[in-house]
């Protein structure tokens, strides 16, 4: 995956874009401990649809983005956005169903980590996301926490496909930024997904009462249109590789909302492996921040939810 150059990037975008992604992180995290209670009754898609379709009401109707005069590139583009953002939820419940919040949040992140890796000038820079991956793998544990039945391997398969469309969430939002003014393509988008997701929603409507439309809505509200437009911006005052890399932070989050919601305890390793990826974090936002303002970047170089 290869995107243009960006060039002229304020030094304080990247802490900015961190900023942006740490709450992104906490409301997704926030948002899969609402939904949960969901999954059971109502199954994964129907609430990934109704959540999206909830959020995507919001920013329509807020941002009232611009139809008309846009080119096929920008109709594509804003096209794979919304079908990355509709698989991304629709696999990350179905990993969260089947699996520990926090190895869900593991699997989630090899999607961003291999956009990191992927691209690194250096291989110095590909250190900083794998020091990220050891990290998560800390937190979560997942080789020794995972039953050796059925569900648990459908559980990883959704948690592979949702990473494969976190990749590509990561990519488009910035080719989307750059095309659409303000928020505009995010808000086409999240419309897009909810569109895909419709055929999993409508038929569940009937089935909900007051309220479980009150935890669709919050859900959707926190983990759709908040942090999805939080992601959007990072990664338009920051470079997708920064923000790639601050994904790391959700398996943190995911593990804390999992002691303060869920009653699990934080263990030695998960709050070592919490240390490394804030390190991980840290250092790549330093590491941009530092760098000239003007610095251009060598061709083809890269410059990051769902649930």
């Amino acid at each position: 995956m290869h995107l243009p150059a960006r060039e002229g990037l304020p030094r304080s975008g990247p802490f900015l874009g961190a900023a942006l992604v740490v709450v992104s992180c906490l409301g997704v995290q926030a948002s899969a401990a609402l939904s949960s209670a969901l999954f059971d009754r109502l199954g994964t898609p129907a609430v990934a649809g109704l959540r999206q379709l909830c959020a995507a009401l919001v920013l329509l109707a807020l941002v009232r983005p611009r139809i008309r005069g846009r080119t096929r590139a920008e109709w594509s583009g804003i096209a794979v956005y919304g079908a990355a953002m509709a698989a991304m939820n629709v696999a990350y419940y179905g990993a969260v169903a089947r699996l520990p919040l926090g190895v869900a949040a593991t699997l989630l992140f090899l999607g961003p980590f291999a956009v990191a890796v992927a691209s690194a000038r250096a291989w110095r820079e590909a250190l900083v996301p794998a020091v990220g991956l050891a990290g998560v793998v800390l937190v979560t544990r997942p080789g020794g926490s995972l039953p050796g039945e059925s569900p648990a391997w459908a559980g990883i398969g959704f948690g592979l496909l949702s990473a494969l469309a976190l990749a590509l969430y990561t990519v488009f939002a910035q080719r989307v930024g750059r095309a659409s003014p303000g928020l505009d393509g995010l808000a086409l988008a999240v419309g897009a997904s909810a569109t895909l997701l419709l055929p999993f929603s409508v038929p569940a409507a009937p089935e909900m009462n007051a309220s479980d439309w009150g935890l669709i809505a919050l859900s959707g509200l926190i983990g759709v249109a908040l942090a999805f437009t939080l992601d959007f911006l990072a990664v338009k005052v920051a470079t997708a590789r920064v923000v790639a890399t601050l994904f790391s932070l959700d398996p943190v989050m995911g593990a804390l909302v999992g002691a303060v919601a869920l009653g699990e305890r934080l263990s030695a390793p998960v709050l070592a492996g919490m240390g490394l990826i804030m390190s991980a974090g840290a250092t790549a936002t330093w590491r941009a921040g530092s760098a000239p303002s003007g610095a251009r970047r060598p061709p083809g170089g890269l410059p990051r939810r769902s649930r």
